[in-house]
């Protein structure tokens, strides 16, 4: 199935239906009066975030939605039945903007959790709520209400706790096929990964993270070079980047690589730029000990590099499970100090003032 993570679509709510005129006739009642009911709603437009789909593909296909409109009112102030409510199934980490205004509607980021995006239209009342003292028989309805109609663009971040960064063939794709069941392609050729990859990592028997593998960049890639940029908005979600590095490249300076990269991440976001990101140096299988700790120590220095660095080989599976650990050991520890400024610091409901 293709990866999509865009996608626009046009979303139209349920019209409401227009009241009624009516009067009542009944044998013996004469005059009865005005008995007109009222429309029934238009039905509303919803997302709902859902495991079930990860891509937004079915979204070029399928772009005009809309939901059922209410039905007219009836004599013997009979109201029309409302329209149903119609709900469109979006992977979670949909973010929804209004593509005319450029508004953000809402960040559909955990399981089952609905957003109103179109509503329905009011029903029209029939002539019963228009008799009056001086006039007892109305022939005056109002006719229902349109609804609301949108152009939305639908975007998806991928949820994972730890994002994999680099340049391309410096084996990101080989490192989460080495911790995860994940199966990304893997040859030996730039841009092996054209799509975003997600991966769990189970360290221990209750412990577990997801780990996301996005497209290799280069220099360049926020003017459109390579792949380009956009795929690193599936790193937003993340709490921690991993910058893997290959220290054996075949041609090109594995420093000027990472600085580039650092700095095509800068230009995305100031935040994801400051998120924490450990140093990962791979392929130390690819060269004799000591060329692997001198290689290390030229890096780190050029890099000016004062974070977490750890030395692994993907390919071989050296090193990869201490590096598994001590993510593990990060998020906990991140968590629980998420936990207690929580406790510290509740949050304010800004509706009560």
């Amino acid at each position: 199935m293709k990866f999509v993570d865009e996608a626009v679509i046009r979303v139209q709510a349920g019209n409401g239906g227009a009241g009624c005129i009516s009067f009542r006739r009944e044998k013996f009642v004469p005059r009865g009066g005005p008995d007109g009911g009222d429309g029934g709603h238009g039905g509303d437009v919803y997302l709902r975030a859902s495991r079930s789909t990860n891509t937004l593909v079915d979204f070029r296909v399928n772009r005009r939605y809309r939901a059922q409109n209410g039905e007219g009112g009836q004599g013997r102030q009979c109201s029309g039945r409302g329209g149903d409510d119609l709900e469109i199934i979006v992977p979670v980490g949909t973010t929804v903007f209004d593509a005319d205004t450029e508004e953000r509607l809402g960040d559909l980021s955990q399981t089952n959790v609905q957003l109103k995006v179109a509503a329905g239209g009011r029903g029209g009342l029939g002539n019963e709520h228009f008799k009056s003292s001086v006039n007892r028989a109305p022939r005056k309805r109002t006719l229902g209400k349109p609804g609301e109609s949108r152009t939305l663009r639908l975007e998806l971040s991928l949820i994972a706790d730890v994002g994999l960064l680099g340049s391309p063939n410096a084996g990101k794709s080989t490192l989460i096929r080495a911790v995860s069941a994940a199966r990304p392609k893997v040859a030996d050729y730039p841009f092996t990964t054209l799509h975003p990859h997600l991966g769990v990592v189970r360290v221990g028997e209750q412990q577990s993270f997801v780990m996301a593998d996005i497209p290799g960049l280069i220099e360049g890639a926020a003017e459109g070079a390579g792949l380009g940029i956009r795929f690193l908005r599936h790193l937003q979600r993340t709490r921690l980047l991993l910058h893997i590095v290959d220290m054996a490249p075949i041609e090109g300076d594995p420093v000027v690589d990472a600085r580039a990269i650092a700095g095509e991440l800068a230009k995305f976001s100031a935040d994801l730029a400051a998120r924490p990101r450990w140093l990962v140096l791979n392929k130390e299988d690819l060269l004799p000990a000591a060329d692997a700790d001198a290689r290390e120590r030229d890096i780190v220095k050029r890099l000016r590099w004062d974070g977490p660095v750890y030395r692994i080989s993907a390919e071989a599976r050296t090193g990869t499970r201490q590096l598994a650990t001590a993510v593990m050991a990060f998020l906990e520890k991140s968590t629980s100090a998420d936990e207690t400024a929580d406790t510290l610091h509740p949050p304010v409901d800004e509706t009560t003032g």
